[in-house]
């Protein structure tokens, strides 16, 4: 049924036991030609649902090129690649499933973390995962479920993490969703396909499977130095030149006596294995998900098969793992330790382990972050 509501088009139908009631937008339609005769009829009952589903969760999407007009959450060309699958999953009345690979473990760096297990920083970002699946209930009752695939695992050798710790990450991770009755929220991660298996043997096996060829993923970055290179390689090189600047970031730890030159030159090279593996993981999920949509931590080009999405708002280009959760004038972000500790925060501790950090001094964080605190 279609009706007229201050000045909006609703669509308001049932099917089985579920109510949907989603707004219509004029300029979305189908076109057809039957008789010689040209025709609009409006978009199918779960296209429409599909689109104001996809259309909310991209407002909180990480876009690689913040100044192109595709940051709108309507630009057709970065709902294409993702619309069929939730089009799929609502004609089948299902929950509309989202697959993150991200939460691998904490930075070894304990100028940037508290330590080797989750904390608030962790929290703030599972609830905020939460909730856009919370959202989607607002056009969708059965709502969305996020799949967060660690890949702690299939790099931690290559990264400077223990697997110990990579292990006491996990379990906390899961008892974390759990006690916070995160219902969305499920976890999956490289001991489910190859269980029983020692770790350097589940590695060994995801990347004879799925691993490109070394010369292969080089050839791509350094295409992608180019200006007139494809979007392809100016994504690989600019991924490898962010995994590089963690990876020294990481390796700069108190009391590492490498020069930070030395430093720089083993992490160039290490992240061609972060790289590799990291592609190798998700090309398994992508076959062992095939009707999810992909969300990434990183920020994706427009009309990518990828969705790059926030974990806090707001956001500031910072990850749990790689940081700490502060609270300020009411709402928590993440910095680096140094940062905080910087800033004079003082430390909570919940439960017996440090936990965040609380700040007062607003106009001392201002100034570290410009004007991305005050917007």
């Amino acid at each position: 049924m279609l009706t007229q509501e201050k000045g909006r088009k609703v669509a308001t139908f049932m099917a089985a036991s579920l109510k949907y009631e989603v707004e219509y937008p004029d300029s979305f339609t189908v076109t057809s030609t039957m008789s010689g005769y040209k025709h609009t009829s409006p978009p199918s009952q779960a296209t429409i649902i599909a689109k104001n589903i996809l259309t909310d969760i991209m407002q909180f999407r990480r876009v690689a090129n913040p100044q192109t007009a595709c940051t709108a959450s309507s630009c057709q060309k970065c709902l294409a690649p993702h619309l069929s699958k939730i089009v799929s999953a609502v004609e089948q009345k299902k929950p509309v499933t989202f697959v993150l690979p991200a939460f691998p473990g904490k930075s070894p760096n304990l100028a940037k973390v508290l330590g080797p297990l989750p904390d608030m920083a962790e929290r703030c970002a599972l609830e905020f995962l939460q909730h856009l699946c919370d959202r989607v209930r607002r056009f969708y009752s059965p709502g969305a479920r996020i799949v967060l695939c660690s890949d702690g695992r299939v790099f931690s050798d290559a990264v400077g993490m223990r697997d110990e710790d990579v292990t006491g990450y996990q379990e906390e991770i899961s008892k974390m969703i759990a006690v916070l009755g995160l219902t969305s929220i499920s976890t999956f991660n490289l001991e489910v396909p190859y269980e029983g298996l020692s770790f350097d043997e589940m590695r060994r096996r995801l990347m004879e499977r799925h691993g490109e060829p070394l010369d292969v993923l080089k050839a791509s970055i350094n295409r992608g130095k180019d200006l007139d290179c494809d979007v392809h390689d100016r994504e690989a090189h600019r991924l490898y030149c962010g995994i590089t600047r963690f990876l020294v970031e990481d390796a700069m730890h108190p009391g590492q006596k490498q020069s930070r030159s030395s430093l720089q030159k083993e992490c160039r090279i290490r992240a061609y294995t972060v790289i590799q593996r990291s592609k190798a993981w998700g090309e398994f999920i992508e076959k062992q998900f095939p009707d999810s949509v992909r969300l990434s931590i990183h920020p994706q080009s427009c009309g990518d098969k990828k969705l790059g999405i926030r974990l806090i708002d707001p956001d500031n280009w910072q990850t749990p793992w790689h940081g700490v959760a502060v609270y300020v004038e009411g709402r928590y972000m993440l910095l680096k330790r140094s940062q905080a500790e910087a800033l004079g925060a003082h430390l909570v501790t919940r439960f017996g382990r440090p936990s965040h950090y609380v700040l007062t001094d607003k106009e001392g964080l201002s100034k570290l972050l410009g004007n991305e605190y005050e917007a």
